[in-house]
């Protein structure tokens, strides 16, 4: 009776273990069995005029075809400077922000501080200035045409990559960004800067 019983246990075995049901439909190609939409982050250069008129504020709201999730990671990186490979061409410094510069006043003597500064929403960034110094006092290199790159990603993107997010490099590497993708916006028309 144990060897009947043990010989039609494992033919059943057999039996269901050949069963395959009906093929599901395909999935999308993903990164590392991932979702790619998960691991991919948004580019956004933003240009303009720190004025009173504005605050001394660069405001920029995020596209409505991006959304921006509690959970994930705005940085702000500032144009600080444009230096030469070792073949002469330029190559952009960014800085991650905060920057803070420390200015002489010539007027008292004393130092004063100026820091490039951030906040943002799901909604929007706004770029700021911060400082014991009196802006109207700033110079035109300190205040106009400043450019900054605004980058969101996933907050577990930098915990599964180890990410040292203050060199903007590296970021737009393991981001998979390229220089073509960034959007750029001039604040002080609101127009798009073609690529």
């Amino acid at each position: 009776m144990k060897t009947t019983t043990g010989i039609i246990l494992v033919f059943a075995l057999a039996f269901l273990a050949s069963c395959e049901g009906e093929p599901g439909p395909p999935g999308r190609d993903g990164l590392d069995g991932l979702d790619g939409e998960s691991f991919l982050g948004s580019v956004f250069e933003i240009e303009g005029d720190f004025t009173s008129q504005n605050d001394y504020m660069l405001y920029f709201q995020f596209p409505s075809n991006i959304t921006v999730y509690d959970t994930d990671v705005v940085l702000v990186y500032i144009l600080w400077d444009i230096a030469e490979d070792i073949s002469g061409n330029p190559v952009d410094v960014w800085r991650l922000l905060p920057q803070t510069v420390v200015l002489r006043n010539e007027n008292t003597g004393n130092d004063e501080v100026l820091q490039y500064n951030f906040d943002y929403t799901f909604a929007d960034v706004q770029v700021f200035l911060e400082g014991t110094i009196d802006f109207s006092t700033l110079l035109p290199a300190e205040t106009d045409n400043q450019v900054f790159r605004i980058v969101v990603f996933p907050a577990d993107f930098i915990t599964q990559k180890s990410l040292d997010v203050s060199d903007y490099s590296m970021m737009m590497k393991s981001l998979g960004i390229k220089k073509d993708l960034v959007q750029k916006i001039d604040l002080n028309t609101q127009i798009e800067i073609t690529k």
